[in-house]
């Protein structure tokens, strides 16, 4: 199979649900908790590989509202974007970002994710994410601004 990069050479699918990665984060940018909660399948199961284990939707949900730090500024890099038989899309991605923890100075924080999708009535709907903050060469998983 064939990485296609840039996004010119997507397909209008792969676009699509590229666009749909696009939209959810501002959905977190905005802490918008009904709409995300929308997005994520029911049995919906990710793993941020810096845990112990995976979590469910509403740990999802959490991690964008709450105590969560806050999202202000983001960039993301498509490296694949695939979509099979019109249903199954998965979608890997590096991302910089960043955060403000609650009274804490903001973190430039770089990751890679991987996100898959089942298609429901003719909506993208997440079912699972894995991946992790990037290690900086100190160590720690992020650097201050």
């Amino acid at each position: 199979m064939t990485v296609q990069l840039p996004i010119v050479d997507f397909s209008q699918e792969q676009r699509e649900l590229w666009e749909h990665v696009t939209d959810l984060w501002v959905l977190a940018q905005r802490r918008d908790e009904g709409r995300i909660r929308s997005t994520l399948h029911p049995e919906y199961v990710g793993w941020d590989m810096t845990a112990l284990l995976p979590h469910d939707r509403d740990a999802a949900v959490l991690s964008i509202s709450g105590d969560s730090p806050e999202l202000r500024e983001y960039e993301l890099h498509p490296l694949s974007v695939q979509v099979y038989e019109g249903k199954v899309g998965i979608v890997h991605y590096s991302y910089s970002a960043m955060v403000v923890p609650q009274g804490a100075e903001p973190i430039n924080v770089t990751g890679r994710w991987s996100e898959v999708y089942l298609k429901q009535d003719g909506t993208w709907t997440m079912i699972s994410v894995s991946g992790r903050p990037d290690v900086s060469e100190g160590g720690d998983r992020a650097e201050s601004a």
